[in-house]
């Protein structure tokens, strides 16, 4: 009969931190499905009950030196406080990043099903965070690039001023200007930016005279599928296309009324323009607003007449904790880790700062 190797220090605590890991892995994913509901909520229960399945493993693993519960590692600590606090479109992040980087790959100790579970689990984690990116990418991510770029641009320009010799009141002067510039500016291109797109795409727009006008065109010389043609469809495709819309609206009753088909499309027409106004605005507003609230934080201690030296660190360090702050949420957005991310935003924006620095200096 074959004994069981005893296993060493090492191995019964790196065992022992694993069941912890799965334990509160396990608990992340039922408190998410709490706030769920329907295939989204099945999907993360499921995904519980499998490090469920891990935890038993670890746990006839270790055998009787199962020893008293310990605390999960710091990273599944904080997902499991992002869980509760948060939504699940962060914590999903972090545990997509999590799932990538298991250890049992490399560890003989870890199943072949266990390595295969973890990378199947980083993929389905996967899924579900792309489709909660999804819903808040649009304005989250405005918001935090265009507070960013605030954040960058205007301390930049603060500093850069600063090199020169510039007192206080020069200072905030040029912040408020840098602030309002770069507000408008932003806004005014978002404004273009959305309103050309939307012309763009109401210039894409199939007129709709042209197929009422189908049922008085020639069967035999049916230039409607030229209109098919012109938007990519082959020859024989816009053909049964145009044939198919020429027999439907011939089989139209005499009793249809087209003045009611003319007073409905400009009504149509007009709420689609009164709409792509009015998303043009929202934008630029938005756009005004979160580079405002970024540019604002480097005058803030200029704005409570703070000298220029003491007045310029402050700044440093706020600017420094807000980079750090958008740069681990666009990490968590894009499902990457959010310190390498937070540290390479600072490292950007503290960059871009030192050079202006140096051409004030130039300037002095």
């Amino acid at each position: 009969m074959e004994t069981m190797e005893q296993p060493t220090r090492q191995q019964i605590a790196r065992w022992r931190k694993y069941l912890a890991n799965e334990r509160a892995e396990a608990a992340v994913y039922r408190e998410l499905a709490r706030k769920k509901k329907g295939e989204e909520r099945d999907i993360l229960l499921k995904l519980a009950d499998a490090e469920s399945r891990h935890e038993q493993y670890w746990q006839e693993k270790l055998g009787e030196y199962v020893g008293m519960p310990q605390k999960p590692d710091l990273n599944t600590q904080f997902m499991g406080w992002m869980a509760k606090n948060f939504g699940s479109v962060f914590t999903l992040a972090l545990m997509q990043s999590a799932e990538s980087r298991t250890p049992y790959l490399d560890d003989e100790d870890a199943s072949e099903q266990l390595a295969a579970d973890e990378r199947v689990h980083a993929e389905v984690v996967r899924g579900l965070a792309i489709q909660g990116r999804e819903k808040i990418s649009g304005s989250f991510r405005a918001a935090v690039f265009g507070a960013n770029d605030g954040l960058v641009s205007n301390l930049a320009l603060v500093i850069g001023v600063m090199g020169s010799g510039a007192p206080t009141s020069t200072l905030l002067l040029t912040g408020v200007s840098g602030l309002l510039a770069g507000a408008l500016s932003m806004a005014a291109g978002e404004y273009v930016s959305v309103k050309s797109q939307g012309e763009l795409l109401e210039a894409s727009r199939p007129a709709a005279p042209a197929t009422q006008l189908a049922g008085e065109l020639d069967v035999d010389a049916n230039e409607l599928a030229l209109i098919y043609r012109a938007r990519g469809m082959s020859h024989d495709e816009a053909e049964a296309k145009a044939q198919t819309v020429f027999h439907v609206l011939q089989e139209r009753t005499a009793a249809a009324d087209a003045s009611s088909h003319a007073h409905a499309e400009p009504a149509v027409e007009e709420e689609k323009s009164h709409g792509i106004i009015g998303e043009a605005w929202s934008a630029a507003l938005s756009s005004f607003c979160f580079f405002a609230t970024g540019a604002l934080i480097p005058i803030i201690p200029f704005i409570f007449g703070m000298d220029v030296l003491p007045g310029a660190i402050v700044a440093i360090v706020l600017v420094s904790l807000a980079l750090m702050t958008t740069g681990g949420i666009t990490g968590l957005i894009s499902g990457k880790p959010p310190l390498l991310r937070a540290l390479r935003q600072l490292a950007i924006g503290l960059g871009a700062a030192g050079i202006t620095y140096l051409l004030g200096l130039l300037f002095a």
